[in-house]
């Protein structure tokens, strides 16, 4: 019988509640990743948080043992940035985010504003100094015709003592009090994400597993690939039933991969 494991070419792992949460380790993940690279699996990391750059990802990954390139790392950021800079550059935006995302979006040739009168594009992320001054900056830019867009539309964001608001929360209130709808979003399921991923693997999309902690993103997305997943619940607690039909596998943690066949 063939092992889970030597079902797989690649390996595409979300990161936040799949492999740590803040800075700490999920047990197991280190172990579990390093076997994989041994096995020489191709590997892929995701994620939707704006708060770190690749390089900042990597390098809090490489010292808590885990030797990866930052090349391996996608990105919700860099998904949107690509896209502001061939689509939007020169705009004057605001962003709900914190300074690392909102300085890549300046660095990408956009301009930004806290004029609502000025903005023209609102990007909306996760910002954990969020702020009713800001909500109301974003709130009035929608009203005056700004184009509204997202980094991702992860409702909360996995934390070690549970979880917090994230982009998909502030986007709920902000479509309410404008009823202005989202236009567009950039990390996981979208199909710029889709599209990144596919850029970067080595074997053909059925030889590669997705690995995550969130149904309505990670898995979906994987679903939406036609790829196996793996939903662990080591992150986010996903309120729908029977999640497991959802996914492939349902499993505590990435460490249980070992004990499947």
């Amino acid at each position: 019988m063939t092992h889970f494991i030597d079902k797989y070419n690649g390996f595409i792992f979300d990161m936040d509640g799949t492999i740590y949460l803040e800075d700490k380790m999920i047990g197991g993940s280190v172990k579990t990743i390093n076997y994989l690279i041994e096995k020489e699996k191709h590997i892929l990391f995701i994620t939707n948080k704006t708060t770190q750059t690749k390089d900042e990802y990597a390098k809090f990954l490489n010292n808590n043992g885990i030797n990866i390139s930052a090349s391996q790392i996608l990105t919700a950021a860099n998904n949107c940035i690509k896209f502001l800079k061939k689509e939007r550059e020169k705009a004057k935006f605001y962003a709900i985010a914190e300074d690392v995302f909102i300085n890549q979006i300046i660095e990408a040739g956009l301009i930004f504003t806290e004029n609502p009168n000025e903005i023209e594009i609102l990007i909306v992320s996760l910002d954990r100094n969020y702020s009713p001054n800001k909500f109301e900056i974003a709130k009035n830019a929608l009203l005056n015709g700004a184009e509204f867009l997202a980094a991702n539309i992860d409702n909360t964001c996995p934390v070690i003592n549970g979880e917090i608001v994230d982009a998909g929360t502030v986007i709920y209130e902000l479509e309410k009090a404008t009823n202005k709808k989202l236009k567009q979003q950039f990390g996981k399921p979208s199909n710029f994400m889709i599209s990144a991923i596919k850029g970067k693997l080595k074997f053909n999309t059925k030889d590669y597993v997705l690995i995550g902690d969130r149904l309505e993103t990670d898995i979906l997305m994987g679903n939406k690939m036609e790829i196996d997943t793996v939903l662990v619940n080591s992150g986010v607690i996903n309120s729908a039933k029977n999640s497991s039909n959802f996914a492939t596998y349902n499993l505590a943690s990435i460490e249980k991969i070992f004990n499947l066949d």
